[in-house]
């Protein structure tokens, strides 16, 4: 599986079901060459009239991705870390 293809991924949280958000970016230990996460776009569901309704992204590790299917990605989606840039 090419990284361009995650991205089209629903990313679904397997505690509620709820879908998550796109996967935006993978992060990567290049020295280990392993994959250490991915990155999702999260957003509230309110968006606001001037603004995106846009949380910030959220950082998945790797040990929470349960499953890469053929058209969604399983994950714990328990304690899961929101980064703002």
């Amino acid at each position: 599986m090419r990284v361009s293809e995650l991205r089209v991924l629903d990313i679904i949280n397997i505690e509620d079901g709820r879908r998550l958000g796109p996967v935006i970016d993978l992060d990567l230990d290049l020295e280990k060459g392993i994959v250490k996460g991915i990155i999702i776009m999260a957003s509230s569901r309110a968006k606001g009239f001037f603004g995106s309704g846009r949380t910030g992204d959220v950082f998945v590790p790797w040990e929470k991705v349960i499953k890469i299917g053929i058209d969604v990605i399983l994950v714990d989606g328990r304690d899961l870390i929101n980064i703002n840039y």
